[in-house]
């Protein structure tokens, strides 16, 4: 295969994982897009590609995907940012081609390969600054029977059978010989995410709870929506009598994050407004808000009870870098002044779950759905039901909102819980604890939503021990770099001397 049909190969795969993330859902290109990506680092007539090559192949391939799949990160600051971080993650995958272009010359490099896949992506979404999470090949399987593997292995086990399934593609494409072994690549995965899918219910229902999201939305879009935040605590506080007036009684009521960005235990105009939202709807209310203690300025989900006022909070533990904080500020802003847009917010060390009346709700507030750990802990503390209030008002009418979705969806699969996802300005949605979503709304509407969830007590494996499969699956993929690594020298330096 020439070095162009191979370069071709590995951006039409990366166009096609990119179609398996929401809104599009088209959940079999990553597996088609994968083998893409493997066939172009696979030996054709006992030919492969050298290490340089296989690095350009990766790069090109994930260049494919996070180009189309992150515009939203420039909607209002510009295309330099939001090409310089796809630029960035697509240098991770450079080891991946180098190391897969070896493995592929092994026999059973097929099975190598999705744990050397795995490895890069958790290092991508680890370092550095907590990473980048956002961009993990597993989201685009909400809608595929791989997605039911979460509950077992979390997201990491997904990505691990996604690759997987690719691979077992490639194999019967470039290695007719190895049918058998293709096949169960490509079979396995899928039939043992079509019987968790239909497997037998969990059970740990310990209640019911009728929950609503208010969705308030915002006067206009764009990075200027904090100038309005006494007109976006309006709409909040209006939305909020709506939802009493049409007659819900719910037990639980979800703002999203931002919904008071004037903080009410300084403002007494705020305090009045929330204490008049909770008072009518008469149930402990959510609110998100900005605040600020000793450390500093806090991301904060806060409860208001209509009967013993301010309650339980959460301050948001996963902050997302280069937007709530800017790292190494002096540093960048040798390259951009865009830096002092990014705010200055001090993490949190809660337990990620408060009290709101008969149900403990664990917390993950917006970009920190991302992350394993939030909602992980969260179950550990005891949540009942899972809430994911977030503010997508900067990031317009972009595919964001819907990626974002796509997280809580899986989370609810991973966990075995109930999701309220309030959004700001959209889309906000009621998850049930199978990821399917039962309501949602539309962008840019005021709107609420309300319904009884379960409340349950179930621990799923990928809860109990997500974290350590996964640093199995990475110590796989990383002792298979190493061994790769000791034949690869032998093998090109013998290409070198026969060139």
């Amino acid at each position: 295969m020439s070095t162009l049909a191979r370069l071709a190969l590995a951006a039409l795969g990366g166009v096609a994982v990119y179609f398996s993330y929401e809104p599009h859902g088209l959940w079999p290109l990553a597996i088609i897009g994968v083998a893409g990506f493997s066939l172009a680092l696979a030996p054709w007539r006992g030919a492969g590609p050298s290490a340089a090559l296989g690095a350009l192949i990766a790069f090109v391939h994930a260049l494919g995907t996070f180009l189309l799949l992150l515009p939203w990160v420039g909607e209002f600051v510009g295309a330099l940012p939001y090409i310089a971080l796809a630029v960035s993650l697509a240098a991770y995958t450079v080891p991946m081609g180098i190391f897969g272009a070896l493995i592929a010359r092994r026999r059973y490099g097929l099975l190598a390969f999705p744990a050397v896949y795995l490895a890069v992506e958790w290092a991508r979404s680890s370092f550095p600054f907590g990473g980048f999470p956002w961009a993990r090949l597993a989201w685009g399987q909400i809608d595929g029977p791989l997605a039911a593997l979460a509950s077992w292995g979390g997201p990491a086990l997904v990505t691990f059978a996604t690759v997987l399934s690719g691979c077992g593609i490639a194999a019967l494409i470039a290695s007719p010989r190895r049918i058998a072994l293709g096949a169960a690549a490509l079979v396995a995965p899928l039939g043992l995410g079509l019987a968790a899918q239909l497997g037998v219910d969990r059970g740990g229902e310990i209640g019911q709870v009728t929950a609503s999201a208010v969705q308030g939305n915002v006067p206009r879009m764009g990075l200027d929506f904090n100038a309005q935040r006494r007109a976006v605590l309006g709409n909040h506080v209006n939305e909020t009598f709506a939802l009493a007036e049409s007659g819900a009684k719910p037990d639980i009521v979800i703002w999203p994050e931002n919904s008071s960005d004037v903080n009410p235990f300084t403002d007494p105009e705020a305090a009045a407004l929330i204490r008049a939202a909770v008072e009518r709807i008469d149930a402990p209310v959510l609110v998100g808000t900005l605040t600020r203690d000793d450390v500093g300025q806090r991301n904060t989900m806060h409860v208001f009870d209509p009967e013993t006022g301010a309650g339980d909070y959460h301050y948001k533990k996963y902050l997302q870098p280069f937007g709530e904080y800017m790292p190494m500020r002096d540093f960048f802003r040798h390259f951009s002044e865009l830096v002092d847009l990014a705010g200055d917010f001090q993490p949190g060390n809660g337990p990620g779950v408060v009290s709101m009346g008969k149900a403990t709700v664990g917390i993950a507030t917006c970009y920190e759905v991302a992350v394993d750990n939030a909602y992980r802990t969260s179950i550990r503390n005891g949540a009942t039901i899972l809430a994911t209030p977030t503010n997508n008002a900067t990031f317009g009418f972009t595919d964001m909102t819907y990626q974002q979705l796509a997280m809580s969806r899986m989370r609810a699969i991973e966990t075995d819980r109930a999701v309220v996802v309030a959004a700001t300005s959209g889309v906000s949605a009621i998850v049930r604890p199978d990821g399917s979503v039962s309501q949602h709304t539309g962008i840019f509407e005021a709107g609420h939503l309300t319904e009884e969830l379960p409340l349950k007590d179930t621990v799923t494996p990928a809860v109990v021990i997500g974290r350590v499969l996964e640093w199995v699956l990475v110590g796989l993929g990383v002792a298979a770099m190493a061994a790769g690594m000791l034949q690869g020298r032998s093998v090109w330096n013998n290409q070198r001397k026969e060139s």
